[in-house]
């Protein structure tokens, strides 16, 4: 080989990797903040992903995304937001109603997609949901706002029952502030004793069990948020294990052994996030993407529980039911 040749094709090969890494910083920068951890609702993540997908951007080949986990300490997530305003992305993603509320007051310039289980408008998130105005929009489940609805059906399937208790996240207490008044209102409405209990770490849950005992609370209903959502195994566990007849917001709430599930879809909002982040980076506004919501809320039922509980589910309840676990 010619002296020539060597140092054109030497100087080509040197050049790769100074053009991949150029080409990697080229790459729009997602900044995904969440108050969850890491391994809390993989399916989530992977929902957000396929959003992408759906849009044309796959994470590592043309997008990248620089993850900011809060691990349940809220306090945290102004920081973790101004971190990644530091890094310069592209767009935020920001998941779970404490994030999005942080990343809101940390830039007005930065475009953010939210996802988030309380009312936008009513927080002061957007405009509305029409017309969302600014550097915001996403999509709402309002699975806060139906917590109240997951009481109605508890009753409905224990009419004898007049004791009952809900769980919440007070480390989450917008979250935790707006289903405790929409479950007291319909306690009141019902004529039903309703007693708060929280939880905001995994040794929290089990004397929450132990006291609802003691409370002889007949039934119980797990308010949300990304905590306890979190756990849902760990609580459909522990629901089992005590007996007590509880409903929560999701499906895999039932198929872990609970008895009930009442909510929004929590995929299909993460996958919708994940789509609107997408369509942003293809250089949509935010302001004009309208929020979107969450209209179908599904109802699960899991017949084994009920068996094992020793509750007949009435004809109307099973009626209305999008699928029922034998």
């Amino acid at each position: 080989m010619r002296r020539r040749e060597f140092i054109v094709l030497f100087g080509g090969a040197s050049a790769w990797p100074l053009a991949a890494r150029a080409q990697q910083a080229e790459m729009p920068v997602i900044g995904f903040l969440t108050s969850r951890g890491p391994g809390d609702a993989p399916r989530l993540l992977a929902a957000v992903r396929q959003g992408l997908k759906d849009t044309g951007f796959v994470e590592g080949q043309n997008v990248a995304i620089e993850y900011r986990f809060a691990e349940n300490q809220n306090e945290q997530l102004p920081k973790l937001a101004t971190d990644l305003i530091q890094r310069q992305v592209t767009v935020i993603a920001a998941t779970t109603t404490p994030a999005v509320l942080a990343a809101k007051a940390a830039t007005t310039t930065i475009p953010i997609v939210f996802e988030m289980g309380n009312d936008p408008v009513q927080l002061g998130v957007v405009a509305s949901l029409s017309r969302p105005g600014g550097n915001i929009t996403g999509v709402t489940q309002l699975n806060v706002e139906v917590a109240s609805k997951r009481l109605e059906l508890l009753h409905e399937l224990l009419p004898a029952t007049t004791v009952f208790a809900f769980l919440i996240d007070p480390a989450d207490p917008t979250s935790a502030e707006a289903s405790t008044r929409n479950i007291e209102a319909a306690a009141r409405r019902l004529g039903l004793e309703v007693h708060a209990l929280n939880a905001s770490t995994e040794r929290d849950l089990d004397p929450a069990f132990g006291k609802l005992i003691q409370l002889r609370a007949g039934g119980l209903v797990v308010s949300g948020g990304p905590f306890l959502v979190a756990r849902e195994k760990q609580i459909a566990a522990l629901a089992v294990r005590y007996a007590v007849p509880a409903v929560f917001e999701t499906r895999e709430f039932i198929a872990a052994g609970g008895l009930m599930s009442y909510g929004g879809n929590l995929t299909d909002a993460y996958h919708l996030a994940g789509v609107y982040t997408g369509r942003i980076l293809k250089g949509e506004k935010p302001s004009e993407l309208p929020v979107q919501q969450a209209t179908k809320v599904e109802l699960y039922i899991n017949l084994k529980t009920a068996k094992a509980l020793g509750i007949t589910v009435p004809i109307p309840i099973l009626g209305r039911a999008d699928e029922v676990i034998e």
